[in-house]
């Protein structure tokens, strides 16, 4: 009696059967094979079409095909084409409200799909390297999607030689497709709105601009709010710079030294919504009115932005995770084709935080 292969499954609507006395036993692979004369690896290539199989042997595997009608389940040949059924995304702080909004653009496509997702997160340095090396060889995943993490050309160059698809977001790297925005232009349209306004003694508040994973938002905003003061005929003032980690307490105290200079300033751009939290709550503790005493702007229009009356950039970061998986999904369906650098517009949006 023939063998039903692993993850062969019931019988295909429209598949041979082969009778033995009263019994049906569905045709499998190994029938095929057996009657072409061949090992099933060769049955295997021929169905996923392999350059590898002499025209004469794929003739007659056809054939043996053809006599039993054999249909191969899905599974099955998922399995014989090693895919996984899996993307993954390599992302940083995975549960910071930017990041989850970009997963959760992620996830609304995946969801769609036949696809599973799997999420690795990274918090160190460490982390990263470990991921950026064994991920996208461990054949877990038919794709992967890298946010906010830039590789670099030996990372690109071993994903390249393991064939798995890399879609970056919110990162950069000329070898592979990316969705992004201009982080540059965000900062200007904040700096610019505030200038707008008759401000003059204008801060801003960033991540570290050299830091360790290589993150380039707070460093590209903090361009475009220096272009942004040129063009105006602004000074730089270099103490209405500071730089800090994310949290909202080294924010506050960040605050706290803008606000103890001999001239402090009147507003106050900030590198992320979360952390504008934080400006707020340190204004609030001063007894300082938001906008009259000092203006404040952040960037992302997370969700709880709304609710502060928070003016801010929005960036489509929901969209950007959406877009990411559709464009790996067709990297994967052809793994031909070039990379592209899609960019997403941003917008200012102007709330009761500069604008009482």
């Amino acid at each position: 009696m023939p063998v039903l292969s692993a993850g062969e499954g019931p019988l295909n609507r429209g598949q041979r059967s082969l009778i033995g006395g009263d019994q049906a036993v569905a045709v499998t692979i190994y029938d095929v094979a057996e009657r072409a004369g061949v090992g099933i690896g060769t049955v295997s290539r021929v169905l996923n079409d392999s350059p590898q199989v002499r025209e004469k042997t794929r003739q007659r595997v056809l054939a043996a095909i053809e006599e039993f009608n054999y249909r191969p389940s899905p599974i099955a040949q998922r399995l014989s084409l090693r895919k996984t059924l899996a993307i993954g995304v390599i992302t940083p702080f995975f549960t910071r409200p930017s990041f989850v909004e970009r997963l959760r653009g992620v996830e609304a496509v995946i969801a769609e799909s036949e696809y599973d997702l799997i999420i690795y997160n990274v918090e160190t340095v460490a982390r990263r390297d470990i991921c950026f090396q064994e991920v996208p060889t461990s054949h877990r995943v038919d794709g992967l999607i890298i946010i906010s993490l830039s590789p670099g050309d030996e990372d690109v160059a071993r994903w390249a030689e393991a064939g798995v698809p890399v879609i970056l977001v919110d990162a950069d790297h000329p070898l592979l497709t990316r969705v992004v925005t201009d982080d540059v232009a965000g900062g200007y349209k904040a700096t610019r709105h505030l200038i707008e306004l008759g401000h003059r003694k204008i801060a801003y508040i960033s991540n570290p601009l050299d830091n360790p994973f290589g993150f380039t938002s707070s460093r590209y905003r903090y361009r475009g709010y220096r272009q942004a003061l040129a063009d105006f005929g602004l000074p730089f003032q270099p103490e209405y710079h500071q730089e800090s980690d994310h949290s909202r307490a080294q924010t506050r105290a960040a605050t706290e030294r803008l606000l103890s200079l001999d001239d402090p300033p009147t507003a106050i751009f900030v590198a992320s919504d979360t952390r504008a939290m934080g400006v707020l709550e340190a204004l609030k503790a001063r007894g300082l009115k938001v906008p009259d005493d000092v203006a404040v702007i952040g960037y992302d229009d997370i969700e709880v932005a709304e609710y502060l009356g928070l003016s801010t950039v929005h960036q489509p970061l929901y969209e950007t995770g959406a877009l990411g998986v559709e464009l790996l999904l067709k990297q994967i369906d052809d793994p031909e084709r070039s990379p592209m650098r899609v960019e997403l517009p941003l917008e200012l949006v102007v709330r009761q935080t500069t604008v009482g």
